[in-house]
């Protein structure tokens, strides 16, 4: 029986379902609005009603919601989503109350405590205020509350401009925070397809074994006036939660009851299957939620020393540096191509490293006057993508 047959894949989906007593839900702005851009009410009321049913499941659920601007776009009776910052922060101010105003009418129905949770990228930047946000989460959780997250789209530019702060994006980032086992992300689409979805032969891929080259040029990125992001945002998100060891499902926001049906084990969108073990928590933090500050590129013989043999990231395999940063940070390594192939805290900063860089360790106290690491970044330090992401490198 191959592993992409029909049977496997619906024992997969029905114990990914059974043992996801913890996931997020990500409800993207195209789901709860109208044609117009307007909040739709009926809608935001048909996906807290799924909530319940979760919760009187015995599941914990964290929301990730868009739809702020929205919101505000019909609260404030505009034609169209605004273009530049001011407007579009002021829209998301008003809008963001009558989004949780609209949640929170539903789920008291059922006796469920709603909290809002607003958050920036430089929230999961640093790791004191991820690890803040990570035991606030835990302890709404342990309360009994359900968190409605979003981006603090009224003080945060980066999440309104740039693809970056998308809520694809927030959402793997919240999934990876929490080590849940399951992120849900639901969209106007019924999940990914080998084609443009307006293609009448593109077909709906009903599982992801692995997210490679072919399934990125399967992805359309289309945009409208009302929304940031697409699929290509929602599979990088997947690649960001499967590469930590944890599952991902897209799947279209309005059709009836779609999150029961898929904690039921149903085959309802597109299942992206985890990549190997879990990652442990400090790692995600490393790989998959603080930014990184530049970038070490390595030669050939320390990407192998990475990839295949679990080494520390020493002076005398690094090529060049790029960008600026400190001693802790957080840099990507590269290898001479280009290609990232690991993300990992920095022993020095890159003024130290250009001047040591493709120097043996004994010789960093000479160039500098003194050598705190033999190691630019440790092993302990270090999140390395799967070797089979890397094997251009050899084995």
């Amino acid at each position: 029986m191959s592993a992409g047959s029909p049977l496997v894949t619906d024992l997969v989906r029905q114990e990914i379902a059974a043992s996801a007593r913890l996931l997020v839900v990500k409800v993207g702005t195209r789901v709860l609005t109208a044609d117009d851009g307007r909040l739709d009410h009926q809608q935001v009321a048909r996906i807290a009603e799924q909530l319940c049913a979760l919760r009187s499941q015995g599941r914990q659920v964290v929301l990730v919601s868009s739809g702020a601007v929205g919101a505000g776009v019909g609260q404030l009776g505009l034609a169209r989503r605004p273009t530049d910052l001011a407007h579009l922060q002021a829209v998301a101010a008003v809008g963001q109350a009558r989004l949780i105003e609209a949640y929170d009418r539903v789920l008291s129905r059922f006796g469920i405590v709603s909290a809002q949770v607003l958050l920036t990228a430089d929230d999961l930047d640093h790791r004191t205020r991820y690890l803040n946000v990570r035991n606030t989460l835990r302890c709404l959780l342990e309360y009994g509350a359900l968190p409605i997250v979003n981006e603090n789209d009224t003080v945060a530019v980066d999440e309104l401009m740039l693809t970056f702060g998308d809520n694809d994006a927030l959402a793997a980032r919240v999934t990876n925070l929490l080590c849940a086992p399951l992120l849900v992300i639901l969209s106007d689409v019924a999940g990914l397809y080998d084609g443009d979805p307006k293609n009448p032969n593109a077909r709906l891929v009903d599982v992801v074994w692995k997210i490679d080259r072919k399934v990125e040029q399967w992805v359309s990125d289309g945009r409208s006036q009302w929304t940031r992001g697409g699929m290509a945002s929602k599979l990088r998100a997947a690649k960001a939660v499967t590469a930590a060891g944890e599952n991902v499902i897209i799947a279209g926001g309005r059709q009836p009851d779609v999150l029961v049906r898929i904690m039921r084990g149903e085959p309802v969108g597109t299942l992206f299957v985890a990549q190997g073990k879990s990652v442990d928590p400090r790692r995600r933090w490393i790989g998959f939620s603080a930014r990184p500050r530049g970038t070490i590129v390595a030669d050939a013989g320390a990407c192998r020393a990475l990839v295949h043999q679990g080494r520390s990231l020493l002076p005398i395999g690094v090529v060049s540096v790029q960008g600026q940063f400190r001693k802790g940070d957080v840099v990507s390594v590269c290898d001479p191509s280009g290609k990232e192939i690991a993300r990992g805290l920095t022993n020095y900063g890159s003024d130290e490293v250009e001047r040591i860089r493709g120097l043996h360790s004994h010789q960093i106290a000479e160039r500098l006057g003194h050598r705190p690491y033999e190691e630019l970044i440790h092993r302990d330090n270090l999140l390395v993508w799967a070797a089979d992401e890397a094997d251009e490198l050899g084995a």
